[in-house]
């Protein structure tokens, strides 16, 4: 979908300006994880093989060049229900990758656009305040078109967008509310512990709580009783302006679960959380046409 095709409500809170023209600080996918995702946690490290699978790193074009991704889909058959995969904000490393793959193994085209390329180099990311840095300088106008061209690009594969979806965690699950907002395609969204409101500025003039009587597609949130980021009152109020609005959305809040439960790579796992979480996505895409 073209970037003029925005919905009116987020283009109007949108800088009119044009996308940045200085070039891509990341051009290819960065191997394993960063230093700033902390060290990883070997023992509840999910790990999936590519066997059947045709997997690795694509270029995605977009209006100012291209941007790196990672790609998954079964190596034979298609077209297959596509998944846009939304990233921490930690980049495209390891574990969103094997997110794909994940999909991929259930018969999905699963593509994660890094969508911090032009704002930092994200293997030189050493701390959560660096990657924070990075989110802060790219806009929502920007992520919603790339994210606009990654569908695109998946069409034009195997992928068929007649069955989109999307999912993201932590800053992705903040855009999987935005782009159920902003685009007329989607079926349907799982957003994993996304944050629901903040204060307005030029790169983030709404927050998903403003956005409700927007939504176009149904959303499913899933979140931690015990997030030290994100409220428990928030997740009420986004609950309440569901139910105002008449959405067909949900969120399911886990009791005594924290922030990032669903990332097996840290020291936040929670396996039972995550497990139930990852069906419940899949029950949820099947049930909106996203399967």
């Amino acid at each position: 979908m073209p970037t003029d095709s925005l919905d009116a409500e987020v283009r109007s809170l949108m800088p009119p300006t044009e996308f940045s023209r200085r070039g891509f600080l990341t051009t290819s996918l960065i191997a394993g994880f960063t230093l700033a995702t902390g060290p990883v946690n070997a023992q509840s490290l999910i790990t999936t093989d590519t066997s059947g699978l045709t997997a690795g790193e694509v270029k995605i074009p977009v209006p100012d060049g291209q941007v790196p991704a990672y790609r998954a889909m079964p190596a034979a058959g298609g077209p297959f229900p596509t998944v846009l995969v939304v990233q921490e904000i930690f980049g495209v490393h390891e574990h969103i990758k094997d997110v794909c793959r994940r999909f991929a193994k259930l018969g999905y085209y699963a593509v994660a656009p890094e969508l911090f390329a032009r704002a930092a180099d994200v293997s030189k990311l050493s701390t959560i305040e660096e990657g924070r840095a990075a989110a802060a300088k790219v806009s929502d106008r920007q992520v919603m078109s790339d994210l606009d061209s990654t569908a695109a690009f998946a069409k034009a594969e195997k992928g068929d967008t007649g069955r989109l979806g999307i999912t993201g965690f932590c800053y992705g699950g903040r855009v999987v509310w935005l782009y159920s907002a902003h685009s007329p395609q989607l079926k349907a969204g799982v957003a994993w512990y996304g944050r629901l409101t903040g204060p307005a500025n030029e790169m983030q003039p709404k927050h998903p709580l403003e956005l409700v009587d927007s939504l176009k597609a149904p959303v499913l949130g899933l979140y931690g009783g015990a997030d030290q980021g994100i409220p428990n009152a928030d997740v009420e109020k986004m609950q309440a302006a569901l139910k105002a609005a008449k959405k067909p959305s949900e969120i399911v809040l886990y009791d005594g679960m924290p922030h990032g439960f669903h990332a097996d790579y840290r020291p936040s796992y929670r396996e039972t959380a995550a497990k139930d979480g990852w069906q419940r996505l899949r029950t949820w895409f099947q049930q909106n046409g996203a399967a």
